[in-house]
């Protein structure tokens, strides 16, 4: 009998050591099926937007920018994590301009810019991702799939593709903007690309 109480009281505990571990909640911004909580962005010489048969959300190629911007709940603007997959089908410049907010303003992570390699963070300080420290080369491969993360904290932005991190930018004290333009239209949080067709999914965000 007193064998049995140990083994039950062991098991209880097994069962509650698990939960003691805090929860990191998925918020999924895209449900692959339409655009709810999404609109078109109506810039000039956009390109078609459509959900396919596969959930994908495409962004066909434009004159220019083509896209979508968030018209859900408030967001996070600040530490959180926003996921997703891309991939490039058609084009040679940014497949994914992802627009996010930090704290009182937005950003926009650049990848495949500048003839299809560039990625970096527009902007920094009034420098676009071609200016400032954010701004590197990276071989995008057409119609390959690209798991990119950013993360945005309290002094921080960091951007993983396929778990390789290829930005870490100090922030704070620095001024964090929007490039002016028509993607000021993609705030708070949009996706959009330039003269390219990209496809898009498995949005999610986590607050960190």
């Amino acid at each position: 009998m007193v064998a049995a109480f140990v083994l039950l009281i062991s098991s209880c505990q097994s069962a509650i050591l698990p939960n003691s571990q805090p929860l990191v909640e998925k918020i999924y911004l895209f449900n692959g099926l339409d655009l709810t909580n999404w609109e078109k962005t109506d810039y000039a010489g956009k390109g078609e937007v459509r959900v396919d048969d596969n959930g994908s959300l495409i962004l066909e190629m434009g004159a220019e920018l083509s896209g979508v911007h968030w018209k859900g709940a408030p967001l996070p603007v600040q530490n959180y994590e926003i996921h997703l997959q891309a991939k490039r089908t058609m084009g040679s410049d940014f497949f994914c301009g992802l627009t996010f907010p930090y704290q009182e303003s937005h950003a926009t992570l650049i990848l495949g810019g500048w003839g299809g390699s560039l990625i970096g963070i527009s902007s920094i300080d009034d420098f676009d991702a071609s200016e400032n420290e954010t701004g590197d080369a990276y071989i995008f491969e057409d119609n390959q799939w690209y798991d990119i993360r950013l993360r945005a904290t309290d002094s921080e932005i960091s951007v993983w593709i396929n778990d390789e991190q290829v930005i870490d930018c100090e922030v704070e004290g620095r001024k964090v903007a929007m490039r002016y333009g028509e993607i000021e239209m993609s705030v708070p949080l949009g996706i959009c690309t330039y003269a390219t067709t990209g496809v898009i999914r498995e949005v999610f965000l986590k607050k960190i």
